[in-house]
């Protein structure tokens, strides 16, 4: 179990509406945008082999066609195949879609974080304003010249995606900082497309404390105002990068359920980045749902210390004891590309050091069974299967859970 097969065995579902379109292939390449050889979304690496029998690999295709499937966190982006250009690539403002890998992936729903937090257009550090409102601007230009990814604008979107052969695409910023001091900016990008938003990121910001402050001074004045402000607009709140306290506040002021759309239990390992047990249970009484981490070097654990679909496997367990399986859920958090290297260009930026600290570990090229947001959900479930869960429990996980929240929120 866990060796990987020929690349060319992506597994298939049931057909999708995707024509084969590329992102901003109605433009002149060359001429009216900058080209870039692009990664690959289907076969970048060898499959990862659950060993499934074909009465399991059967029941894990079917789960996967009848139910809706969601990811709560990931960035469908395709990376440059040479990360030496990764900045010039973001700097043009016109990061592509991975519309084909999503087409094989049998999802239903991705909360869509696009890469605003590397947002370099006019900063070297992201989060800026003008950036948010390029990049919202640029991708829904692109999205709005195909027919097989819709944009999410509420529940209904998502249903009807599943109907017709679409994937939705929830529009996600992880952190408020570009609101900076102005609580109308979250309606703003409310108008934008945005669904979804972090309190902060690593760093703090008006609203809270980052999760690689060695203090953490708690939700803001300014940060109840905006909390209260997105309660208002249905706008879900993502506490994932935050400080602990900043959490714990979050939770006690929203008036509606509150997602860790993509972490891990610290009691498994012991990093900042993983959440304290105090923390998944507030947000399970808040009633929101935790999202099960994937990128790498993230959700690690003493058992499966070389970062796999069984290190992740073992926060996901972990969590359903202590929280309840109906506040678990999966959000792997990757992408197209080589997400270790991006991490590696990024490093400062994304507070990989501080996410990071704590017990050693093996390095690895990439998490093997969740590299991608293509071979995800079949690995996942899958692994469900073979573990023996009831089909009830595998299709809260993979979208009920995330279904019933979102009916609260928006």
């Amino acid at each position: 179990m866990g060796d990987s097969t020929p690349a060319e065995a992506t597994p298939q579902f049931r057909k999708t509406r995707y024509d084969g379109y590329r992102s901003y292939s109605y433009l002149r390449p060359g001429e009216d945008y900058e080209e870039f050889e692009l990664a690959a979304e289907i076969g970048r690496v060898p499959r990862y082999d659950l060993g499934l029998d074909a009465g399991q690999d059967e029941r894990t295709r079917r789960l996967i066609d009848d139910n809706i499937i969601i990811s709560l966190h990931d960035h469908p982006q395709v990376l440059p195949q040479d990360l030496a250009v990764l900045h010039d690539y973001i700097r043009t403002g016109r990061e592509h879609t991975g519309f084909e890998g999503l087409s094989h992936s049998g999802l239903t729903a991705v909360f869509d974080n696009m890469m605003d937090g590397m947002a370099c257009v006019t900063s070297k550090f992201g989060w800026k304003f003008d950036d948010i409102v390029y990049d919202l601007g640029m991708r829904q230009s692109d999205l709005a010249h195909q027919d097989y990814a819709r944009i999410a604008y509420g529940v209904s979107d998502i249903y009807d995606a599943k109907q017709n052969g679409q994937v939705a695409v929830v529009l996600c910023l992880e952190a408020a900082t570009p609101v900076e001091n102005e609580v109308d900016r979250v309606d703003i990008l409310y108008g934008l497309g945005v669904r979804q938003m972090g309190i902060a990121y690593s760093e703090s910001n008006t609203l809270g404390s980052g999760l690689k402050e060695s203090g953490d001074g708690g939700l803001t004045v300014f940060g109840r105002r905006c909390v209260e402000r997105m309660n208002s607009l249905g706008i879900a709140i993502d506490v994932s990068h935050s400080g602990d306290q900043t959490s714990l506040d979050t939770f006690a002021h929203s008036s509606k359920p509150v997602l860790i759309t993509h972490a891990g239990a610290r009691a498994v390992w012991p990093t900042s980045r993983m959440k304290p047990d105090s923390v998944l249970r507030a947000c399970a009484e808040s009633g929101g749902v935790i999202g099960i981490e994937a990128a790498p070097h993230t959700s690690l654990s003493p058992d499966h210390p070389s970062h796999s679909l069984e290190s992740v496997m073992d926060h996901f367990t972990y969590c359903v004891e202590l929280m309840g399986i109906e506040h678990v859920a999966f959000g792997p958090d990757t992408l197209y590309g080589d997400h270790v290297g991006l991490h590696n260009a990024f490093a400062q930026q994304l507070g990989i050091k501080s996410i990071q600290s704590g017990p050693e570990f093996p390095r690895v090229e990439y998490v093997a069974g969740l590299e991608n947001p293509t071979e995800n959900f079949y690995n996942i479930v899958g692994w469900l299967v073979k573990h023996g869960y009831r089909d009830e429990d595998i299709v809260a996980v993979t979208g009920a859970n995330i279904m019933r929240v979102l009916e609260q929120i928006w």
